[in-house]
């Protein structure tokens, strides 16, 4: 519930900065897996976590752990949204709550980018991304097979350093 329409950083927060359940190393690498399966990241990472740790039980719980409160935040949020929308006051909260979820999706960015500065090798799978997805616009199965040997490549000669 504290991450409420921004759950990633707390989740990276909790997992790795408080409990320490996962190395950053093992977040990244957990999270950008989750990323290119179908689905919400957040969603996907909680199954993998939560699978790691506890099966397919664990996997159910950290899913509906995650998503069941702010569904019914978003219940409550939706009627009262459709009787008070009209109000400026409601409009700048809004604008507002819009700013802090950008501030952190941002933070959580250049904190796992901090990570990766530890091998600046693995920069270069950014790069080719960037560059196969901006400049050359290709799509998602495109790019993840472009850019995936060379990830793979540095990942290994990452772990052995490691």
């Amino acid at each position: 519930m504290s991450g409420f329409g921004g759950v990633l950083p707390w989740a990276r927060r909790t997992l790795v900065e408080q409990d320490k359940v996962l190395s950053s190393e093992e977040f990244s690498a957990i999270l950008g897996i989750c990323q290119i399966v179908p689905g919400p990241n957040i969603v996907n990472l909680a199954v993998c976590i939560g699978s790691r740790f506890a099966g397919a039980r664990g996997a159910l719980a950290a899913v509906l752990g995650l998503t069941l409160g702010p569904i019914c935040i978003v219940m409550l949020l939706a009627i009262l949204y459709t009787h008070y929308s009209d109000l400026e006051s409601v409009q700048g909260i809004l604008r507002g709550i819009s700013a802090v979820g950008v501030g952190l999706i941002a933070s959580t960015g250049i904190k796992m980018l901090r990570d990766e500065l530890r091998f600046p090798l693995m920069l270069l799978v950014v790069l080719v991304t960037v560059i196969a997805a901006s400049y050359y616009q290709l799509g998602l199965g495109w790019v993840v097979l472009i850019a995936s040997p060379l990830a793979w490549v540095l990942a290994q000669k990452k772990a052995r350093k490691l």
